[in-house]
């Protein structure tokens, strides 16, 4: 029985780490489209946030919605992604984080 647990618990483990790689390559693609979309859909962002709310809106976002961004540096940006962005930034976690690095920004 344990020489079972053993290679099942070392592929577990790989998993896990494949998870996480493949979730920061999701997270980094994404960041690549905010700041397109940041310009077209919400153009009353000053360009020293867009950094701030790309990373906010990025880290902030749930798998769907990171793979959704992902996609979209892909295909294009289109109205679904700035309703992608307007769900995310409509969470009091993602505001919270705005409000923290905005003024730092702006400071620039």
């Amino acid at each position: 029985m344990i020489r079972l647990i053993l290679p099942l618990c070392l592929v577990l483990g790989a998993c896990a780490d494949i998870q996480q790689a493949t979730d920061q390559a999701g997270r980094s693609t994404a960041k690549t489209v905010l700041p397109e979309a940041l310009a077209v859909y919400f153009p009353q962002v000053p360009k020293s946030l867009f950094q701030p709310f790309t990373d906010c809106v990025v880290d902030n976002a749930d798998a769907s919605e990171v793979q959704s961004l992902a996609a979209d540096a892909v295909t294009g940006i289109d109205p679904g992604t700035a309703d992608t962005i307007r769900a995310v930034l409509a969470r009091p976690a993602t505001q919270q984080c705005l409000a923290a690095a905005a003024p730092a920004a702006l400071s620039l």
